[in-house]
């Protein structure tokens, strides 16, 4: 009894730690002194094309939907889990905000109901995730990587016989327009990511989130409700990649099946890192940020140096490679079982 008594006392004090202000461990300085780095060797290399303001806005507008994809993966990696969902939910989530606006192949026109539907069944689909992985004690990566192929199969029988495209004007314009000078599209991802770090660090949702990822044993003796937040976790991932399908459409101006290929690679690749360590409990918002920056900036960088495309993947690989490495290692002592 004694045992346990102290067992649940230490689980309490690292309940506490783990889930108290983690933004002021620093962690997000290596990756940031990263992007620094970068930012200051394409600015030497192509000062005449990095450094203009067409080239910024180009980076603001292809980070904004990493942007969100970041924050719903990084609460769920966080709590050591992982979710392979993110394309299917964009692809299911772009088809009907697309197929309930005005569109070219029916006459259905639910105007704001439109993408609020499409928020609701992403967020029904990462819930759903959730419930599996929880109750079934099924491995997350199974459940998410079922969900993926669930969701672009449901994308798939919705997308038809012909390409729907957006007939409303503001639906096709609200995401490229840039009355503050940047993409609305960026504006809104900031926005959210400003509320993701309001969460992660200010509510217990965030507390909770670093305490189960840092040992969820200690966190069930400490009357943290570990299944049920981690349906809330997930559901919110897949509410972030419905935003993020939404947001895609409304930008292409179409709603297709393979709208957010290759953004698993991206996001995935931008929490690793950024620092958000795959086994749960260290990273966060801000460390994700700087790694969505990084992969989005090198991939520029690239670009503007003319490299090839094959070289640009191998590049990529690369870097996440070392990236997982350099955070991995230092931890590798806790980790009892490398999976």
């Amino acid at each position: 009894m004694l045992h346990s008594d102290n067992l649940i006392s230490n689980g309490h004090r690292a309940l506490v730690s783990a889930g108290s202000k983690p933004g002021l461990k620093k962690e997000w300085l290596g990756p940031l002194a990263a992007l620094v780095v970068v930012v200051l060797i394409l600015s030497v290399l192509r000062p005449s094309t990095f450094l203009t303001w067409e080239n910024f806005r180009a980076i603001t507008d292809q980070a904004s939907i990493p942007f969100i994809l970041a924050m719903g993966a990084s609460f769920v990696i966080l709590m050591g889990c992982i979710d392979l969902s993110i394309e299917g939910v964009m692809a299911t989530a772009a088809l009907i905000f697309v197929l309930l606006s005005a569109n070219s192949v029916n006459s259905v026109d639910l105007g704001i109901g439109a993408p609020l539907i499409a928020l609701l069944a992403g967020t029904l689909m990462g819930l759903l995730t959730g419930v599996i992985h929880t109750v079934f004690r099924v491995p997350s990566f199974m459940v998410s990587l079922g969900t993926w192929f669930i969701g672009l199969g449901i994308a798939t029988v919705l997308f038809g016989d012909s390409i729907p495209q957006l007939s409303g004007h503001l639906t096709r314009t609200w995401a490229s327009a840039s009355p503050l000078g940047v993409s609305n599209a960026f504006v809104v991802s900031v926005v959210f990511v400003m509320v993701a770090k309001f969460v992660s660090d200010n509510t217990l949702m965030g507390r909770f989130t670093y305490a189960i990822g840092a040992d969820e044993n200690i966190a069930s003796l400490n009357a943290v409700a570990v299944n049920r937040h981690k349906v809330y976790v997930f559901a919110l991932a897949g509410f972030c990649s419905a935003l993020a399908g939404v947001i895609g459409s409304s930008r292409l101006g179409v709603g297709v099946v393979d709208l957010g290929s290759g953004q698993l690679f991206q996001t995935i690749a931008a929490a690793v890192i950024g620092g958000t360590l795959l086994s749960g409990g260290r990273g966060g918002v801000i460390n994700s940020i700087c790694g969505v920056l990084l992969v989005v900036i090198i991939n520029n960088g690239l670009i503007l140096l003319g490299v090839s495309p094959v070289f640009q993947r191998a590049v990529s690989g690369l870097v996440i490679v070392v990236a997982v490495v350099a955070t991995a290692f230092s931890q590798r002592s806790r980790l009892r079982i490398v999976k």
